[in-house]
């Protein structure tokens, strides 16, 4: 079947588009700005047109020759958002009807019976009716809170109840919600491709198996995430309003987005339904519970986060991403906090020598020349009754997974290009650190030395998932000390790497060596992945 996703780019589009691939579907992946597909891990499985919902030439071939539509824009970010999402959906309706669209699926929110909505409900269900009277059969899955890394609604609780132990909120924490895993959303919205009979075009409410308030949901959280008990502290006086300001203040998520959500958590939204059951069975492993879709959304760190070819721990090259993963195309603020510093510098020394030199640290030999780059977080194990500097040896060859170097555990190495570790030390977060030998083709010239070596680039990676408050307290706290070790390790790797000592004088001098400060290239702050001295 012919599918467009028009909001390839949103949170659910660009998670929905590798499940209609992988049913079989041939897929059109519609976005206001394509350039934002180009890191999608499905690119080369789609074609891509543009498709601004405000632009009804650009829509109507958008559409054009396909059979299903799913529509998965909204405007939270636009002050104007209730006019913006009706002009476009009229636009959507009837470009859908002129091309023969044989189905609209609309992903929208629950509407609590009898009640005055919120500008942002009713805006959703005025969208819902709108695309439901064009004349093509539409289906309108009908959600409450999405868990998964990258939904707006679970990146609120993922920052408040990570970085706030003690919470003063208002009455709504205890307003029940029926929360779904995203994983179960998109099974959903891939079965009504097909639905039979074709002709059915109504709402559907869809939902998880609990129903939560957001305080059970926050307590919850906390216990998959191993944080301390939070606590929560109702206070009746906190309107919508002031709630989105102290959301905003506390977390990354825009306050354009906070405002809406956060005014919508007065509404009960649970299903008042299980009609789409008569034509859409249940998923067979069973709908996912909130702990385990919380456990999914926390198993993999920000990639997009960290700097280019990082690998993440614990999944392979080419292997298939759980929708749960953050994705490249994601907001910068989603996916939850991570620190890194990156640090490159380029060397006369070939990439062999300089590969030769992140080696060394892997014998006792190789510590010497760098025993300020190392000592710090010695001193720290020291102090928490880790490994500390001791348990060093030496070692004939290379470093091997799974081997202990000191305080640190080798986690990967891609011989002779990198090699990347872990700290033994326990820590209030996940922490890795990587060291590269980059071959220097592109600055061949201004690295050659006087026998017109070819040089390289040293770079140096490490990266910090804080867990809890106490992790952004601590990483805060430290950066001076951690900046000052590991600036002096990478000057140190590269020094070793230009002036190897002879295996016969294992004396080496602990001189500065002379790299210009301006070599440096340290990661700029951003919401999601804050620039900092390394943990």
């Amino acid at each position: 079947m012919r599918c467009v996703v028009v909001g390839a780019t949103g949170y659910v589009g660009s998670r929905l588009v590798p499940e209609l691939l992988d049913r079989g579907h041939t897929v059109r992946a519609g976005a206001r700005s394509p350039a934002k597909l180009a890191d999608a891990p499905w690119r080369h499985r789609v074609e891509v047109v543009a498709a601004d919902v405000t632009d009804a030439g650009q829509i109507a071939a958008a559409l054009a020759g396909q059979d299903v539509l799913y529509y998965l824009v909204h405007s939270l970010h636009h002050r104007d958002f209730v006019e913006r999402d009706r002009a476009a959906a009229h636009t959507v309706a009837a470009a859908a009807r002129q091309a023969g669209v044989r189905r609209i699926i609309y992903l929208g929110g629950i509407s609590p019976v009898g009640e005055q909505l919120s500008p942002h409900l009713a805006s959703r269900a005025e969208v819902g009716r709108i695309l439901t009277e064009s004349g093509v059969p539409t289906v309108v899955l009908q959600a409450a809170v999405i868990i998964g890394s990258g939904s707006a609604s679970f990146e609120m609780l993922r920052y408040l109840t990570e970085r706030l132990p003690v919470m003063v909120t208002p009455r709504w924490v205890h307003t029940r919600v029926q929360p779904i895993a995203i994983q179960d959303v998109l099974y959903y919205l891939t079965r009504t491709a097909d639905l039979v009979p074709a002709e059915v075009s109504r709402g559907f409410d869809i939902g998880g198996p609990e129903v939560l308030t957001y305080w059970e949901m926050m307590k919850r959280y906390a216990a998959v995430a191993g944080l301390p008990r939070r606590v929560v502290i109702p206070v009746p006086l906190l309107t919508p309003w002031l709630s989105a300001q102290w959301v905003n203040l506390v977390t990354p998520v825009p306050h354009s987005i906070a405002v809406p959500l956060i005014s919508s958590l007065i509404h009960e939204v649970r299903c008042h339904d299980r009609d789409l059951a008569t034509y859409v069975p249940d998923p067979a492993r069973g709908l996912t519970d909130f702990d385990q879709a919380v456990a999914l959304a926390l198993a993999r760190i920000r990639e997009a986060a960290v700097p280019p070819n990082w690998s993440r721990a614990g999944i392979a090259v080419g292997e298939p991403q759980p929708p749960s993963d953050p994705l490249p195309m994601d907001p910068d603020w989603s996916g939850g906090t991570v620190y890194q510093d990156v640090r490159e510098l380029p060397t006369t020394a070939d990439a062999g020598q300089l590969w030769r030199a992140i080696e060394a640290v892997s014998s006792e030999y190789g510590w010497r020349p760098l025993p300020l780059a190392w000592s710090p977080s010695g001193w720290i194990d020291r102090l928490v009754g880790g490994a500390g500097g001791r348990g060093r040896r030496q070692l004939p060859r290379g470093p091997r997974v799974g081997e202990v170097l000191g305080w640190w555990r080798v986690e990967d190495v891609e011989q002779p290009r990198r090699l990347r570790l872990r700290p033994r030390l326990p820590l209030p977060g996940r922490a890795w650190l990587e060291l590269s030998a980059v071959p220097d083709a592109e600055g061949a010239e201004g690295a050659q030395g006087a026998q017109g070596a070819q040089g390289a680039v040293y770079r140096q990676r490490a990266i910090f998932e804080p867990h809890g408050l106490a992790g952004h307290v601590g990483w805060k706290a430290l950066a001076a000390l951690h900046g000052a070790a590991l600036g002096r390790m990478a000057r140190g790797i590269v020094d070793l790497a230009e002036h190897p000592v002879p295996a016969e004088q294992p004396q080496v001098s602990t001189e500065q060596p002379s790299v210009p400060a301006e070599q440096l290239s340290v990661s700029t702050e951003r919401p999601s992945a804050s620039a900092g001295k390394p943990w």
